[in-house]
């Protein structure tokens, strides 16, 4: 049965991202605890991927633009499939912050070529792809943490010093899984011919960095993560100080997660039919409106309502801006686009958590989420000033 290139890259997105998830949560703490880590210790091993993603992430795009999609996505996947079984030689805390910088290569790369290739297959219904594609991803992301977690469990009664490693064995089937499918893709962006000349690399770097449209719509993207770590970091210490339980607090998490996979096609659907900039403009309010509300509202159904809403704002948004960008670009400069989008992310993403920690500790978790809203505001006001000025967006 020949299946389509789309669905391939779907299937390989599913089964290299719940590698990538399973392998950190809720693994990756437990595992650094278990190794002797103090809390700042955990806190290098789970950001230092995170760091691996902004540097990365624009080189990734660039050389896909150059050397191809299917070469990149097949190195990302080299490390998808390897990285899991280092894990099962690590002994102390600095063998596993090495082993989370290089597995951090493989997301780093992954997804900004993956969505260039998906640029690539379709220039109608854009929009309505990445979405699909995303879907795929998040629901790899979803299943992740939940099979992690029941394999710990499990184990806890056979042989507790090896519930890591068999979660990390797990991780390592579903990186060679991707690896194989990624076999049968074609290259994607065949116009283009391959080229070992870097001034063209050079070339498509400096295109898209001097497109303000294209960066606008990254920092807006970014400013959504922004949001987003923080709601994901501190959401669950302020709602147990809520006197929420756990339990709840995992449902309100949970909750946004699959409002995002069923959605995101959706959205990218309306994105296609209606234009990206009214829905980038629309999510980025409804976003600031979400994460500011988190500070006013108390109780679980509340709680897990604004949940909803707010990752139904990120995917109005999120599969928006990608086609936005992809839009905007020449289809050879795809790869650095989106390269860009993926490093500006990770750098909102990053910072969300360090920057509200330090709100929180001084004002309060409630001004560390009205913190996040400004942020959304100030970069959501920029994006549409410049995208409604006919004369600004022509600069």
């Amino acid at each position: 049965m020949r299946i389509s290139p789309f669905l391939l890259l779907c299937s390989t997105g599913f089964f290299a991202i719940f590698s990538s998830t399973i392998s950190k949560s809720p693994v990756l703490p437990l595992f650094a605890n278990h190794l002797g880590a103090d809390p700042s210790e955990v806190g290098l091993v789970a950001s230092i991927s995170a760091f691996t993603g902004i540097v990365a992430s624009i080189p990734a795009g660039l050389l896909s633009d150059t050397f191809g999609r299917k070469r990149l996505l097949f190195l990302s996947l080299i490390i998808f499939s390897t990285a899991p079984f280092l894990y099962l030689y690590v002994n102390s805390i600095w063998q596993l912050v090495i082993v989370r910088f290089y597995h951090g290569f493989a997301t780093a790369i992954f997804i900004p070529v993956a969505m260039a290739l998906v640029a690539d297959y379709f220039e109608a219904h854009r929009g309505e792809k990445m979405g699909w594609f995303s879907t795929s991803t998040l629901v790899g992301r979803f299943l992740a943490p939940i099979f992690g977690s029941s394999i710990i469990g499990y184990m806890l009664f056979i042989n507790p010093e090896m519930s890591y490693r068999v979660v990390y064995l797990v991780c390592g089937i579903a990186g060679i899984i991707a690896l194989l499918l990624s076999l049968r893709l074609p290259k994607g962006n065949t116009k283009i011919k391959s080229t070992h000349d870097y001034r063209v690399v050079f070339s498509s770097f400096k295109f898209v960095l001097s497109n303000k449209s294209i960066l606008i719509a990254a920092v807006v993207e970014a400013s959504i993560l922004f949001a987003y770590g923080t709601f994901e970091t501190f959401l669950p210490i302020y709602a147990l100080r809520l006197d929420i339980s756990a339990y709840e607090v995992g449902t309100i998490l949970s909750a946004q997660i699959i409002t995002l996979a069923i959605t995101k096609p959706l959205m990218g659907k309306a994105s296609d039919r209606y234009g990206r900039t009214p829905q980038i403009i629309l999510g980025a309010l409804i976003s600031a409106i979400c994460i500011s509300a988190f500070s006013i509202f108390k109780s679980f159904i509340a709680l897990f309502g604004l949940s909803i809403l707010f990752g139904l704002s990120i995917s109005i948004v999120t599969s928006a801006t990608s086609a936005y960008i992809a839009d905007l670009s020449k289809k050879e400069t795809y790869g650095s686009a989106m390269g860009v989008l993926g490093s500006i992310m990770d750098i909102g993403h990053t910072t969300g958590p360090l920057v509200s920690g330090m709100v929180a500790l001084y004002c309060g978790f409630g001004m560390a989420f009205i913190g996040a809203a400004v942020v959304i505001i100030l970069c959501g006001s920029i994006f549409t000033i410049r995208a409604l000025n006919p004369s600004i967006k022509k600069r």
